[in-house]
């Protein structure tokens, strides 16, 4: 689940000694205060402490800047540690601000900016200096955007001394839920779960029309189980299937595409899914189980889209088959079923009701006592050190630019620039639910060009959720619209990390995969609004009348995968990709149930018949007829 980007450089192949100490004092602390907790202001800034100090251990740098701020970063958990009385005790906007909590403040501040540059880059930096600059300008803001503004102190309280700023959700998210979902990731990767994944993805699929892109969608879509993130699903499943798609026939540009966008979608599949999930939860105020399990349908609607969708291109070019020897699994796969237990331990105990917190640490307890059921999956010490270094290097990636995100969220709610947003926005013509919800995609997709999705995902929560839920959508509903576009901004130019990842996989262009990724992702697009006005697709209802509207949505976006490729039992006319587009369409944007939902629906099937059946025998005869006319 490491956050969508790269560091500015790569990080020394050995973090060294102080590096392993602090990762292994980290986790120690982690699982502490599972048993022992502690208040907000101690647990949040001391998880911040350490993911600031291991970013500047494990990244290059000017080395007596690095030893400067980690000098800093000692020093501000010695102020938060020595502090954190009476900072949970002060009354807001009451209690005097001390000397050193401004020099404190500002630290922590300066200490996020760099560290978010080295973690995203300048893109989200950017984002935060202009929040900085609204925050101290806000009365020189033209229009409806002005406000008082606030001074040095009440900020450095605002942002750093309470929990609202970058100590507050975002933070909480981290501490609480994203370490151990990290944990469990690495730990389940180090025992050989992601090779057993790449594998089933080769047996389940690996010798159809299309095998080598259909192993990739299933493979990607069971890693992204366990990883939540989908460079780092592009970059652990593409190396493997990206060779295999070339070797199959698959242009590099196309192979890599397909790798991307099926990545791409781990971060919708549960249990762990991606860091936005985890802010979602928080920010809706409901356990975290109860959110992964309303995200299973429209993942599965998107492993589906994409799945036919790659179906229908390789019948139609004819390429993609892989020959025996290539679509072997590395090993049988039965010996290896074992390996399930930890993610199937995981999901069970989500669904019974068990919060995020203990599932994990359970399935984390079940990757170790499962790694010494089978010698291939036994690790070392050496094996279970290196895991202790991946997860603190992935969570200060993570913990970083999440918290300072904070600062955004924050000046949005205090300067009440959300509300005003959402006012000027339905004022504005966005009244109609439709061209609200297309704004909203808009929205998301600009804003994800260059942001991690977890900070596209908050902004368009913070400007456009309130909107959606004004519109009539339940929040839970909205929130997920949100998100979803905001996951699909990964692979829409100009910046699409996880295509451009994909890219350097498959040695093709960047920019070449990005809009071929874009184009494929054509399929995924109508999925949410589907789920935007059926709460059913989000599990919110009687289990028969979900599963009747999960049986609508499958056969919606297979409608719309037909129109969008053209080929269905063969070539199809514009007439019949226009009719199977407009089935789609309407089956999709009707409620389940509703009489238009039900029309689209046989219409699909009344012309999946006509193709399979009547079409093919249409044909037969007229070229009976026209044989005997000879």
């Amino acid at each position: 689940m490491a956050l969508d980007a790269s560091l500015e450089s790569s990080p020394p192949e050995r973090t060294g000694v102080l590096a392993l100490a602090l990762a292994a004092l980290w986790c120690a602390f982690q699982f502490a205060i599972i048993v022992w907790p502690q208040q907000p202001m101690i647990a949040r800034p001391v998880h911040l402490v350490f993911a600031l100090a291991v970013l500047f251990l494990t990244t290059r740098g000017p080395r007596g800047l690095n030893a400067l701020f980690g000098a800093a970063t000692a020093a501000l958990g010695a102020y938060f540690l020595w502090n954190a009385h009476r900072l949970a005790e002060r009354v807001e906007a009451v209690d005097p601000i001390l000397t050193v909590d401004l020099i404190a403040g500002t630290v922590l501040l300066l200490l996020l900016l760099e560290g978010v540059r080295r973690c995203v880059g300048w893109s989200l930096l950017g984002l935060l200096l202009f929040t900085l600059l609204y925050n101290f300008a806000g009365p020189w803001f033209p229009g409806w955007s002005r406000f008082s503004g606030f001074n040095f102190e009440d900020s450095i309280e605002i942002l750093a001394m309470t929990t609202n700023g970058v100590l507050g959700v975002t933070t909480e998210t981290s501490v609480q839920f994203v370490f151990y979902f990290l944990v469990f990731g690495s730990a389940y990767a180090a025992i050989g779960g992601g090779r057993l994944f790449i594998d089933i993805g080769l047996k389940t699929s690996g010798r159809q029309q299309g095998g080598a892109a259909k192993a990739a969608v299933v493979s990607s879509s069971l890693m992204g189980t366990i990883s939540g993130s989908a460079v780092a699903n592009v970059v652990s499943v593409g190396v493997f299937t990206i060779p295999l798609m070339r070797r199959a026939g698959y242009p590099a540009v196309q192979a890599a595409a397909i790798e991307a966008l099926a990545s791409t979608g781990g971060q919708l599949m549960p249990p762990v899914m991606g860091v936005a999930a985890f802010v979602m939860a928080e920010m809706l105020q409901i356990d975290y189980g109860y959110i992964a399990m309303a995200a299973v349908i429209p993942a599965v609607a998107f492993y589906f889209a994409l799945f036919v969708m790659v179906d229908l291109g390789a019948r139609k070019s004819g390429i993609g088959t892989l020959d025996p020897t290539q679509a072997a699994p590395s090993a049988p796969i039965a010996p290896r079923l074992y390996l399930l237990i930890p993610p199937v331990l995981l999901v069970a105990l989500l669904a019974s009701g068990r919060s995020a917190t203990i599932a994990v640490v359970a399935a984390i307890a079940a990757c170790v006592v499962t790694a010494y059921l089978g010698r291939e999956s036994r690790p070392g010490w050496r094996d279970w050190l290196k895991v202790i270094e991946e997860v603190a290097r992935q969570a200060a990636q993570v913990a970083i630019p999440i918290a300072a995100i904070g600062i955004m969220v924050a000046v949005a709610v205090q300067s009440n620039l959300a509300l005003r947003f959402s006012s000027k926005l339905i004022e504005g013509g966005a009244a109609n639910v439709y061209f609200a919800l297309i704004l909203t995609i808009a929205g998301c997709i600009v804003m994800g060009m260059g942001l991690p999705t977890v900070a596209a995902y908050i902004i368009g929560a913070i400007l456009f959720v309130p909107t959606l839920i004004k519109l009539g959508l339940t929040p839970l509903c909205a929130h997920f619209f949100v998100m979803y576009y905001s996951v699909l901004s990964m692979i829409t130019p100009p910046v699409a990390l996880a295509s451009f990842a994909a890219a350097g996989l498959a040695k093709a262009g960047v920019m070449e995969t990005g809009w071929h990724a874009f184009r494929l992702s054509l399929v995924l697009f109508l999925i949410a609004f589907a789920f935007a006005f059926d709460p059913l697709l989000l599990g919110q209802g009687p289990l028969v009348w979900v599963l009747v509207a999960f049986a609508g949505l499958l056969l919606g976006t297979g409608a719309w995968a037909v129109a969008l490729t053209g080929y269905w039992n063969g070539p199809l006319s514009w007439i019949e990709r226009l009719l199977y587009a407009a089935a789609a369409v309407t089956s999709i944007l009707f409620p389940t149930l509703s009489f238009g939902w039900a029309a689209a629906l046989l219409g699909a099937a009344a012309l999946c018949g006509w193709n399979l059946f009547l079409k093919p025998r249409a044909s037969a005869t007229h070229a009976r007829g026209m044989e005997g006319a000879r």
